[in-house]
């Protein structure tokens, strides 16, 4: 080839891209035009400019000049039009007026949420103010101030969620007790809701992150007696007036005496009522006020624990916590209020 023939190829490229790229009347259409003219594997150029080497050697430049500046032009062109047809189409999927409308989901709170309400409401009524405290907490207050040994299962690593230097995500929300205590003189009613977090494996019956609910009461002259009559009045208010209740002995670190409290529950599922545990109790262990700087030979108080998320599995008869947890609209509305 001479340079003569290469620019005549050249010049009828430049002559007829401006029509063709004007003729692309959609995206589509504007990309066969960019593979047509400037494309690196079929384009036009593309071949002339192979055709280089064919040259003789004092032509190579000003021929390679050329061809770069019609390629500099026609991508000049093909970008100028690819915007217009970008602002030309409309945005969004087009709308097909055939479907039927999607219904409306109201928000609601979380069964969950509705449960600590609830819980919430009934014991401010017998005179319990709400207590928070943080989520990342000191080991002492995790365990420590509340009686656990060093050996206690609790603190090993497989079990608690610790973040170094004597930190670690609370595995229950007992630390608020100890600081009430710490910040408050008795008389103390407090109930502290909050999330836990702990090493176990997300099953039928476990999450490694949930909710807990604690209570706490201290004074003078308080008895277990208080605590059956106080935890009695509870769930007659939230499960109802018939339901019976039932106190078994437990054990755990910061209370002495312990126990368990059932209440007698129909789940639904075909089986009639039975026993179902909802909450830990017990008078505070001695050693607990004294690490909280309470005279334990002057003061008493008791202590209970519970998980919302199972008392709403008890109270709508759920067979997997999980349910709880998969953030299903279909299921949560249900709950909707």
């Amino acid at each position: 080839m001479t340079l003569d023939e290469f620019k005549t190829q050249c010049a009828a490229l430049a002559a007829e891209a401006p029509a063709r790229v004007d003729a692309a009347a959609s995206l589509d259409d504007w990309t066969a035009v960019r593979n047509d003219l400037v494309g690196r594997a079929a384009g036009r150029l593309t071949a002339i400019m192979s055709t280089l080497g064919t040259l003789p050697p004092e032509a190579r430049r000003e021929a390679g000049q050329l061809a770069n500046a019609v390629k500099v032009e026609i991508e000049r062109l093909l970008d100028a039009r690819r915007d217009a047809l970008a602002a030309a189409a409309p945005s969004g999927p087009r709308l097909d007026r055939t479907m039927p409308a999607r219904a409306a989901w109201r928000g609601a709170r979380h069964p969950v949420t509705l449960v600590i309400d609830e819980i919430c409401g009934i014991f401010r009524e017998l005179g319990f103010t709400i207590a928070l405290g943080p989520e990342a907490e000191h080991e002492w207050y995790n365990f420590g101030a509340l009686n656990f040994p060093d050996d206690h299962p609790a603190m090993d690593m497989h079990d608690t969620l610790y973040l170094g230097e004597g930190a670690l995500l609370r595995t229950h929300t007992s630390p608020v007790q100890v600081r009430t205590m710490q910040a408050y003189p008795p008389p103390i009613r407090v109930l502290a809701p909050g999330n836990v977090y702990r090493r176990d494996f997300f099953d039928a019956t476990h999450a490694p992150a949930f909710a807990q609910l604690e209570g706490l009461a201290v004074d003078e002259g308080i008895s277990f007696v208080d605590l059956k009559a106080t935890l009695n009045e509870f769930a007659r208010r939230f499960y109802g007036g018939t339901r019976r209740t039932r106190f078994g002995p437990s054990f755990f670190p910061f209370t002495e005496p312990s126990a368990q409290m059932d209440v007698e529950i129909d789940l639904g599922d075909g089986r009639g009522t039975r026993w179902v545990e909802i909450l830990g109790c017990g008078m505070v262990h001695p050693a607990v006020l004294e690490s909280a700087g309470l005279d334990s030979t002057k003061y008493t108080g008791w202590a209970f624990g519970m998980g919302p998320g199972r008392i709403a599995m008890s109270r709508h008869g759920l067979p997997d916590i999980r349910l709880l947890y998969d953030s299903d609209v279909r299921f949560l509305e249900q709950f909707a209020e």
